[in-house]
C-alpha cells in the first residue's frame, strides 16, 4: 500500500520533516517514490509547505495518509 507520511530529517534535537509518498514497507526513513512537501516545527511559527495538487494526485491513485500527515494536509488548507 502506498501511504504519505513524514520522514525525519534534521540533526539530533533538531528535527526537520519531509513529507513523502512511500511503499509501507520501505523504512519509515528509507526509499520513498515522490516528495511532496516540508514541515519545520522548530522555528516560531512552524513553517509547513505542501504541493496541494501533488498531494490530491496521489490521494485520487489511492494513496492513505497518515494521521499526522493527514492533520498537516488539512491544515495546509487542502480539501480531501
Amino acid at each position: 500500500m502506498v501511504k504519505i507520511r513524514l520522514r525525519r530529517d534534521g540533526a539530533k534535537k533538531s528535527p526537520y520533516y519531509t513529507m513523502v509518498v512511500a511503499d509501507s514497507r520501505y523504512p519509515a526513513d528509507g526509499r520513498f517514490i515522490e516528495k511532496v512537501g516540508t514541515y519545520n516545527p522548530m522555528v516560531e511559527p512552524a513553517v509547513l509547505n505542501v504541493d496541494k495538487e501533488k498531494v490530491l494526485d496521489w490521494i485520487k491513485k489511492g494513496a492513505k495518509p497518515t494521521d499526522t500527515a493527514l492533520a498537516l494536509i488539512k491544515k495546509a488548507g487542502v480539501e480531501i
